[in-house]
Protein backbone atom coordinates (compact mmCIF):
# COMPACT_ATOMS: atom_id res chain seq x y z
CA UNK A 1 0.00 0.00 0.00
CA UNK A 2 1.65 3.40 -0.45
CA UNK A 3 2.46 5.93 1.69
CA UNK A 4 0.82 8.99 2.48
CA UNK A 5 1.57 12.17 0.84
CA UNK A 6 2.92 14.70 3.78
CA UNK A 7 3.17 18.45 3.69
CA UNK A 8 5.75 19.40 6.53
CA UNK A 9 4.76 22.96 7.20
CA UNK A 10 7.82 24.71 8.55
CA UNK A 11 9.28 28.30 8.91
CA UNK A 12 6.77 31.12 8.92
CA UNK A 13 7.31 34.99 9.69
CA UNK A 14 7.79 34.96 13.32
CA UNK A 15 10.68 34.27 15.83
CA UNK A 16 10.91 31.02 15.75
CA UNK A 17 11.31 30.62 11.65
CA UNK A 18 15.05 29.30 12.22
CA UNK A 19 14.06 26.83 14.87
CA UNK A 20 10.99 25.55 13.03
CA UNK A 21 12.78 25.12 9.69
CA UNK A 22 15.34 23.24 11.97
CA UNK A 23 12.55 20.77 13.04
CA UNK A 24 10.88 20.50 9.73
CA UNK A 25 13.70 19.06 8.13
CA UNK A 26 14.49 16.72 10.39
CA UNK A 27 11.12 15.49 10.68
CA UNK A 28 10.67 15.68 6.95
CA UNK A 29 13.90 13.68 6.47
CA UNK A 30 12.47 10.74 8.90
CA UNK A 31 9.34 10.81 7.22
CA UNK A 32 11.01 10.16 3.76
CA UNK A 33 13.49 7.42 5.91
CA UNK A 34 9.97 5.96 6.77
CA UNK A 35 9.29 5.64 2.96
CA UNK A 36 5.92 8.42 3.04
CA UNK A 37 6.19 11.14 0.01
CA UNK A 38 6.68 14.30 1.57
CA UNK A 39 6.77 18.05 0.46
CA UNK A 40 8.62 20.30 2.39
CA UNK A 41 6.70 23.47 2.54
CA UNK A 42 8.20 27.00 3.85
CA UNK A 43 4.72 28.57 5.22
CA UNK A 44 3.44 32.23 3.61
CA UNK A 45 0.74 33.59 4.12
CA UNK A 46 -0.72 32.13 0.96
CA UNK A 47 -0.78 28.87 3.14
CA UNK A 48 -4.49 28.04 2.30
CA UNK A 49 -3.46 28.19 -1.79
CA UNK A 50 -0.74 26.68 -1.37
CA UNK A 51 -2.27 23.33 0.18
CA UNK A 52 -5.13 23.32 -2.04
CA UNK A 53 -2.94 23.06 -4.97
CA UNK A 54 -0.21 20.20 -3.07
CA UNK A 55 -3.93 18.22 -1.96
CA UNK A 56 -1.64 16.16 0.60
CA UNK A 57 -3.21 13.61 2.36
CA UNK A 58 -1.68 14.74 5.89
CA UNK A 59 -0.09 18.37 7.01
CA UNK A 60 2.79 17.71 9.21
CA UNK A 61 2.98 21.23 11.35
CA UNK A 62 6.59 22.28 12.07
CA UNK A 63 5.28 25.20 12.55
CA UNK A 64 6.50 27.34 16.02
CA UNK A 65 5.14 30.68 17.78
CA UNK A 66 2.49 32.84 16.63
CA UNK A 67 0.34 31.70 13.62
CA UNK A 68 2.18 27.86 13.78
CA UNK A 69 0.92 27.27 17.30
CA UNK A 70 -1.68 29.38 18.58
CA UNK A 71 -4.64 27.83 16.52
CA UNK A 72 -4.19 30.08 13.52
CA UNK A 73 -3.05 27.04 11.15
CA UNK A 74 -5.06 24.60 12.65
CA UNK A 75 -8.16 26.55 11.78
CA UNK A 76 -7.40 26.94 7.74
CA UNK A 77 -6.05 22.74 7.74
CA UNK A 78 -10.25 22.58 9.06
CA UNK A 79 -11.12 24.54 6.81
CA UNK A 80 -9.64 22.46 3.63
CA UNK A 81 -10.36 19.54 5.70
CA UNK A 82 -6.51 17.99 5.51
CA UNK A 83 -5.82 16.10 8.56
CA UNK A 84 -2.83 17.65 10.29
CA UNK A 85 -0.91 16.98 13.55
CA UNK A 86 -0.39 17.94 17.11
CA UNK A 87 -3.25 19.78 19.26
CA UNK A 88 -6.22 21.44 17.36
CA UNK A 89 -7.81 24.82 17.37
CA UNK A 90 -9.25 24.95 20.93
CA UNK A 91 -6.23 23.28 22.75
CA UNK A 92 -3.41 25.25 20.76
CA UNK A 93 -4.72 28.54 20.81
CA UNK A 94 -5.32 27.75 25.28
CA UNK A 95 -1.92 26.76 25.26
CA UNK A 96 0.01 29.13 23.91
CA UNK A 97 -2.23 32.33 26.35
CA UNK A 98 -0.17 31.15 29.50
CA UNK A 99 -2.37 33.22 31.61
CA UNK A 100 -5.38 31.15 30.29
CA UNK A 101 -3.73 28.04 30.69
CA UNK A 102 -2.70 28.61 33.61
CA UNK A 103 -6.24 28.96 34.85
CA UNK A 104 -6.94 25.75 33.37
CA UNK A 105 -3.95 24.16 34.72
CA UNK A 106 -4.85 25.36 38.40
CA UNK A 107 -8.43 24.51 38.16
CA UNK A 108 -7.46 20.59 37.29
CA UNK A 109 -4.82 20.45 39.91
CA UNK A 110 -1.61 21.44 38.14
CA UNK A 111 0.30 23.14 40.42
CA UNK A 112 1.15 26.86 38.78
CA UNK A 113 2.71 29.90 40.44
CA UNK A 114 1.94 33.41 41.45
CA UNK A 115 1.36 35.94 38.54
CA UNK A 116 -0.33 39.31 37.72
CA UNK A 117 -0.65 41.09 33.86
CA UNK A 118 1.27 43.94 34.05
CA UNK A 119 1.59 46.59 30.77
CA UNK A 120 5.28 46.92 30.37
CA UNK A 121 4.62 51.38 29.32
CA UNK A 122 3.27 50.93 33.05
CA UNK A 123 6.12 50.01 34.73
CA UNK A 124 8.33 52.75 36.04
CA UNK A 125 10.73 52.29 38.93
CA UNK A 126 8.68 50.33 41.49
CA UNK A 127 8.75 46.78 40.60
CA UNK A 128 5.27 44.96 39.64
CA UNK A 129 6.31 42.37 41.96
CA UNK A 130 8.60 41.79 44.95
CA UNK A 131 12.03 40.31 43.18
CA UNK A 132 12.77 37.60 42.01
CA UNK A 133 10.06 37.53 38.99
CA UNK A 134 10.01 36.89 35.82
CA UNK A 135 8.21 39.22 32.87
CA UNK A 136 7.56 37.40 29.84
CA UNK A 137 5.38 37.67 27.05
CA UNK A 138 1.85 36.25 26.68
CA UNK A 139 1.99 34.26 23.58
CA UNK A 140 5.71 33.93 22.84
CA UNK A 141 7.96 30.45 22.85
CA UNK A 142 11.70 29.81 22.76
CA UNK A 143 12.16 31.80 25.94
CA UNK A 144 11.77 35.00 23.26
CA UNK A 145 11.27 38.29 25.29
CA UNK A 146 11.74 36.30 28.98
CA UNK A 147 13.78 38.80 31.41
CA UNK A 148 14.50 37.49 34.94
CA UNK A 149 14.68 40.53 37.44
CA UNK A 150 17.01 39.34 40.43
CA UNK A 151 16.66 40.03 43.95
CA UNK A 152 19.51 42.52 44.13
CA UNK A 153 18.27 44.13 40.75
CA UNK A 154 16.93 47.74 42.28
CA UNK A 155 14.65 48.38 38.88
CA UNK A 156 12.64 46.92 36.37
CA UNK A 157 14.37 46.16 33.59
CA UNK A 158 15.00 49.74 32.09
CA UNK A 159 14.52 47.51 28.27
CA UNK A 160 11.32 47.80 29.00
CA UNK A 161 10.51 51.46 28.07
CA UNK A 162 12.15 51.28 24.52
CA UNK A 163 10.27 52.33 21.67
CA UNK A 164 11.57 49.83 19.35
CA UNK A 165 10.03 46.61 22.14
CA UNK A 166 9.93 44.17 19.71
CA UNK A 167 7.04 42.30 21.34
CA UNK A 168 3.50 43.11 23.09
CA UNK A 169 2.82 45.40 25.57
CA UNK A 170 1.13 43.02 27.77
CA UNK A 171 3.41 40.94 30.03
CA UNK A 172 2.84 38.17 32.52
CA UNK A 173 4.89 39.07 35.43
CA UNK A 174 5.38 35.68 37.64
CA UNK A 175 7.22 34.88 40.66
CA UNK A 176 10.50 33.11 39.92
CA UNK A 177 10.86 29.54 41.52
CA UNK A 178 14.44 29.04 41.97
CA UNK A 179 15.58 25.33 41.46
CA UNK A 180 16.01 22.54 38.91
CA UNK A 181 14.37 22.87 35.27
CA UNK A 182 12.42 19.17 34.50
CA UNK A 183 10.48 18.59 31.69
CA UNK A 184 8.55 15.93 30.76
CA UNK A 185 6.90 14.73 27.02
CA UNK A 186 3.28 13.23 27.35
CA UNK A 187 2.48 10.79 23.57
CA UNK A 188 -0.09 9.45 23.50
CA UNK A 189 -1.38 9.60 26.74
CA UNK A 190 1.10 8.29 28.30
CA UNK A 191 4.38 9.98 29.76
CA UNK A 192 8.15 9.27 28.10
CA UNK A 193 10.25 10.13 30.83
CA UNK A 194 11.69 13.32 32.49
CA UNK A 195 14.34 15.00 31.73
CA UNK A 196 16.53 17.52 34.62
CA UNK A 197 18.17 20.53 32.19
CA UNK A 198 21.14 21.87 32.94
CA UNK A 199 21.81 25.35 31.29
CA UNK A 200 25.73 25.56 30.69
CA UNK A 201 25.47 29.13 29.85
CA UNK A 202 23.93 31.81 32.31
CA UNK A 203 21.64 29.50 34.46
CA UNK A 204 18.59 30.06 32.46
CA UNK A 205 17.04 28.08 29.59
CA UNK A 206 17.45 30.56 26.74
CA UNK A 207 16.94 30.47 23.62
CA UNK A 208 20.38 29.28 22.80
CA UNK A 209 20.71 26.95 25.73
CA UNK A 210 17.65 25.02 24.23
CA UNK A 211 19.37 24.93 20.51
CA UNK A 212 22.91 25.95 20.24
CA UNK A 213 24.94 22.78 20.60
CA UNK A 214 26.06 22.06 23.81
CA UNK A 215 23.73 25.62 25.31
CA UNK A 216 22.31 22.99 28.27
CA UNK A 217 22.70 19.73 29.65
CA UNK A 218 20.62 17.00 29.47
CA UNK A 219 19.93 13.98 32.19
CA UNK A 220 17.52 11.62 31.46
CA UNK A 221 16.07 10.21 33.44
CA UNK A 222 16.47 12.77 35.66
CA UNK A 223 17.89 12.07 39.08
CA UNK A 224 15.15 12.96 41.53
CA UNK A 225 13.30 10.71 43.80
CA UNK A 226 11.02 8.14 42.71
CA UNK A 227 7.72 10.02 44.15
CA UNK A 228 9.09 12.93 42.41
CA UNK A 229 9.52 11.63 38.89
CA UNK A 230 6.35 9.75 39.09
CA UNK A 231 4.59 13.07 40.07
CA UNK A 232 6.00 15.48 37.45
CA UNK A 233 5.04 12.24 34.71
CA UNK A 234 1.71 12.85 36.18
CA UNK A 235 1.02 16.04 36.66
CA UNK A 236 2.52 16.85 32.81
CA UNK A 237 -0.36 13.90 31.60
CA UNK A 238 -3.00 15.66 33.43
CA UNK A 239 -1.63 19.29 32.07
CA UNK A 240 -2.08 17.76 28.50
CA UNK A 241 -5.68 16.66 29.28
CA UNK A 242 -6.99 19.27 30.87
CA UNK A 243 -5.66 21.84 27.79
CA UNK A 244 -7.40 19.15 25.35
CA UNK A 245 -4.05 18.54 23.80
CA UNK A 246 -3.79 15.77 21.22
CA UNK A 247 -0.67 14.00 19.81
CA UNK A 248 2.76 14.87 21.16
CA UNK A 249 3.02 17.76 24.05
CA UNK A 250 5.99 19.07 26.76
CA UNK A 251 5.40 19.96 29.86
CA UNK A 252 8.28 22.56 31.87
CA UNK A 253 8.66 22.26 35.42
CA UNK A 254 10.64 24.30 37.90
CA UNK A 255 11.43 22.13 40.78
CA UNK A 256 13.10 23.73 43.94
CA UNK A 257 14.80 21.03 46.46
CA UNK A 258 17.22 23.08 47.94
CA UNK A 259 18.13 22.98 51.80
CA UNK A 260 16.63 26.18 52.22
CA UNK A 261 13.76 25.98 49.03
CA UNK A 262 10.33 25.70 49.13
CA UNK A 263 9.91 22.51 47.64
CA UNK A 264 7.45 23.44 45.26
CA UNK A 265 7.07 21.60 41.61
CA UNK A 266 5.80 23.98 39.53
CA UNK A 267 4.19 23.88 36.07
CA UNK A 268 5.11 26.57 33.80
CA UNK A 269 3.62 25.64 30.79
CA UNK A 270 2.34 23.21 27.97
CA UNK A 271 3.93 23.22 24.62
CA UNK A 272 1.74 21.75 22.11
CA UNK A 273 4.54 21.56 19.40
CA UNK A 274 7.55 21.10 20.73
CA UNK A 275 10.85 21.67 19.32
CA UNK A 276 12.20 18.29 16.83
CA UNK A 277 15.53 19.82 16.65
CA UNK A 278 19.04 17.84 17.04
CA UNK A 279 19.25 19.33 20.37
CA UNK A 280 15.73 19.21 21.16
CA UNK A 281 14.18 17.34 24.42
CA UNK A 282 11.09 14.86 22.94
CA UNK A 283 12.76 12.84 20.67
CA UNK A 284 16.10 12.05 23.23
CA UNK A 285 13.01 10.99 25.66
CA UNK A 286 11.22 9.21 23.06
CA UNK A 287 14.73 7.03 22.33
CA UNK A 288 15.11 7.00 25.84
CA UNK A 289 11.12 5.20 25.97
CA UNK A 290 12.27 2.41 22.82
CA UNK A 291 11.00 4.82 20.46
CA UNK A 292 12.91 6.03 17.32
CA UNK A 293 12.74 9.47 15.56
CA UNK A 294 11.30 7.45 12.42
CA UNK A 295 8.82 5.71 14.41
CA UNK A 296 8.11 9.05 16.58
CA UNK A 297 7.18 11.31 13.32
CA UNK A 298 5.18 8.20 11.90
CA UNK A 299 3.32 8.10 14.81
CA UNK A 300 2.55 12.00 14.47
CA UNK A 301 1.24 11.17 11.25
CA UNK A 302 -0.99 7.99 11.26
CA UNK A 303 -2.32 10.04 14.27
CA UNK A 304 -3.16 13.02 12.23
CA UNK A 305 -6.72 14.24 11.90
CA UNK A 306 -9.29 17.13 11.64
CA UNK A 307 -11.51 17.95 14.53
CA UNK A 308 -9.13 17.70 17.15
Amino acid sequence: MAKKHVAVLMGGWVNERPVSLSTGEGCAKGLEEAGYKVTRVDVDRNISEVLKQLKPDVAFNALHGPFGEDGCVQGILEFLNIPYTHSGVMASALAMNKIKAKAVMAAAGVPVTEHKIVNRREIGRDHPMEPPYVLKPINEGSSFGVLIIKEDQAFPPQELQREDWPYPDVLMCEKFIKGRELTCAVMDGRALGVIDIIPQGQGFYDYDAKYVEGGSKHILPAKISPFVYQTVETLAIKAHQALGCRGVSRADFRFDEREDGTGDLICLEVNTQPGMTPTSLVPEMAEHSGISFKDLVSWMVEDASCCR
